[in-house]
């Protein structure tokens, strides 16, 4: 057991009458707002479209936001913009993080805890433990933060195939999600990969442009999905991979598999349309 699922109980929100989890939430906030809009200029298109969904939309209706991860400070410097609610921790984002960055030590663990992430082992596929808690948290009609690729990509290139651990988050929650899509660009400048003998820089660089683009919620059909999965895995001879044998729709792992997938590609086509906009509508203000 490792030490992210150890310190849960860090990231209730009564551990110690929520007084730890609102410092390291403000002072997250605080630092991301001067990163983001003191030593940078951020711009951000369509900002009303998350602030609403973030501070008003309906009781018990979760929210997942999806994006690209062009650095190790997308999040929080995505929420550190002009007029993010960063003081209410109620309201702040609950995140999937690398086990092996943000969980290492138990100082770690209890900060990152603190800050509503969940330990999320690369590699350990989309049913380990963890994916439960993000499971909870979306039944709980919380709000959800993930970087479907997977992993930092500072390439300027089209979305690459996304993992299917999102993708069986939307379908195996309780009540569906509101999936709302950003494609950002600038973090990359910010923290760059390889800045000085190969290693990012040890504080966030300056004077650099960050434009953050908020898509319109994706639209999922999900019960016609789970037929068109079903009709499309009997023609389909995979080898098992260990996942449950059945679900709550009746579905085997092949049908899982082609769901999973039709789901990851409808993101990372909205993905890539949302950044293709990014670019025409930077070139335009040049």
């Amino acid at each position: 057991m490792g030490l992210g699922r150890k310190m849960e109980w860090a990231g209730r929100a009564k551990h110690l009458g929520g007084i730890p989890r609102k410092v390291v939430l403000m002072g997250v906030g605080g630092f991301a707002k001067i990163v983001a809009t003191v030593f940078n200029t951020t711009s951000v298109h369509n900002a009303h479209t998350l602030l609403r969904l973030v501070r008003s939309r309906p009781p018990a209706l979760p929210l997942l936001t999806v994006s690209n991860h062009m650095s190790t400070l997308d999040d929080p410097l995505m929420w550190g913009f002009k007029g993010f609610p960063t003081s209410d921790p109620n309201l702040a984002r609950w995140v999937l993080a690398a086990d092996d960055i943000c969980f290492k030590n138990p100082f770690y663990s209890y900060f990152f805890r603190l800050g509503k992430c969940i330990p999320i082992i690369r590699g350990g596929g989309i049913y380990q433990e963890h994916m439960n808690e993000a499971l909870e948290r979306l039944a709980d009609g919380e709000w959800l933060h993930t970087f479907p690729e997977g992993k930092v990509s500072q390439e300027d290139a089209p979305i690459k195939r996304l993992k299917w651990g999102t993708a069986s988050l939307i379908a195996r929650a309780p009540v569906t999600p509101i999936v709302l899509p950003i494609f950002h660009h600038g973090f990359e400048e910010v923290m760059p990969e390889k800045f000085l003998c190969g290693r990012r820089p040890p504080f966030p660089l300056c004077n650099k442009n960050i434009n953050i683009f908020v898509g319109e919620p994706i639209e999922f059909d999900l019960p016609k999905m789970r037929q068109t999965a079903i009709s499309l895995s009997r023609n389909l001879s995979l080898p098992p991979v260990g996942w449950p044998t059945t679900s709550p729709h009746g579905m085997d792992e092949a049908a899982l598999r082609c769901l999973y997938a039709a789901i990851s590609e409808q993101i990372q086509t909205v993905m890539e349309s949302l950044r293709n906009f990014s670019k025409s509508f930077m070139k335009s203000k040049v």
